[in-house]
């Protein structure tokens, strides 16, 4: 099942950043992101539910070192996906 994206105000500008730091992964993130609204379950993005302060929380893998962090929510009676933010595993954790 399709899902709607939404991004936060802290997805975005850790994505700008992280592509402007990192131009290679731009391509990864957007691969990574077509998958998640496809099936948030695929496989090569390892999604898991967090633990701890981020509870609530699921990641998935967006290349080698990138985790994209995200909630499920309900928009406009849709079932969608808030996109809170991307980084390097030390930078969401």
């Amino acid at each position: 099942m399709k899902r709607l994206l939404l991004r936060s105000g802290q997805f975005v500008k850790a994505a700008q950043r992280l592509v402007r730091k990192r131009p290679w992964t731009a391509a990864a993130l957007l691969e990574s992101l077509q998958l998640l609204a496809d099936d948030a379950f695929h496989p090569l993005l390892r999604t898991h539910k967090l633990k701890g302060k981020l509870a609530g929380a699921w990641a998935c893998s967006a290349g080698f070192d990138l985790r994209i962090i995200f909630e499920f929510v309900t928009y406009q009676g849709e079932e969608a996906i808030l996109l809170l933010t991307i980084g390097t595993h030390e930078e969401v954790y």
